[in-house]
């Protein structure tokens, strides 16, 4: 990553923030972009400074798809170009089906879906002036499985798994990569602002018995997984979403507890040995 120029989206906080800073770790420069958190874009942007690397704060509402077209191009002039987009910024939303308003759904798919699709289309006219570079959506793992009261949220995340193959089809040939990532349960602010009472012990003790893996995911493990596929070392990896959640979207919601053996003996009477 040394040298390259990146835009993350969603960073001044969670999982954006620390895609942010590992990219800066691994040398690269770095535009950051916030709605709301300013102290921690800004405090990033400092932390990315103290490593000699570039970095400035753009404050774009995803609401406003002139707004997100716009810090495309104050990327680009920052940067001198983009090498690598992240377009990690999204908003969560859970609400009943049939209570959801015309207004929450815009609102939601506007921010998800509309602002990283117009976002990328002016990141993507400035890579081709340069001879390509990566993108790395992050979706969710809402997106390819089911939870209730998640249609509208879903809905966008599915959408980005299904954007992001259409799209790397569409440039790969131009010499731009698009990959996404669909992280699980990984701790962020958020949860603390939004789940009445929730700590990290409790949290963790939950994740100990719900994921297959005995703990919940960590920003930098997703950070980590952003680089490498922005990387040159990943180049045959075309269109694909990567799910990295400690193995919950593959365990089968029929199966009771996954860590003691069954007690059911299937096969029993015509499998040899059962």
């Amino acid at each position: 990553m040394l040298g390259k120029r990146v835009l993350v989206t969603g960073s001044g906080t969670g999982i954006g923030k620390e895609i942010a800073l590992e990219f800066a770790r691994r040398g690269a420069d770095v535009a950051l972009h916030y709605a709301h958190d300013v102290q921690g874009a800004q405090s990033a942007v400092d932390q990315i400074r103290a490593l000699g690397r570039r970095a400035e704060a753009f404050k774009a509402d995803f609401t406003q798809v002139e707004e997100a077209a716009r810090l495309g191009e104050q990327a680009v002039t920052f940067l001198g170009g983009v090498d690598c987009l992240v377009n990690n910024a999204g908003i969560t939303f859970n609400k009943p089906f049939l209570e959801v308003s015309p207004e929450q759904f815009d609102t939601v798919y506007h921010v998800n879906t509309r602002a990283q699709f117009f976002l990328t289309q002016a990141v993507v006219k400035d890579m081709l002036k340069h001879g390509g570079g990566a993108i790395c959506n992050i979706t969710s793992i809402h997106g390819v499985s089911g939870a209730p009261e998640h249609s509208v949220y879903a809905g966008t995340k599915g959408a980005i798994v299904a954007y992001t193959r259409s799209l790397a089809v569409e440039l790969a040939h131009k010499g731009i990569r698009v990959n996404a990532i669909a992280p699980g349960w990984v701790t962020v602010e958020n949860y603390y602002k939004v789940l009445p009472g929730f700590n990290e012990a409790d949290a963790q003790k939950t994740a100990a018995e719900k994921v297959p893996l005995g703990r919940s995911g960590l920003k930098l493990e997703i950070a980590r997984l952003a680089v490498f596929l922005c990387s040159d070392e990943c180049g045959y990896i075309i269109g694909q979403t990567i799910v990295a959640d400690g193995g919950t979207t593959s365990l089968m919601s029929l199966i009771s507890d996954f860590r003691t053996r069954s007690t059911a003996t299937f096969g029993k009477g015509y499998v040899p040995g059962v």
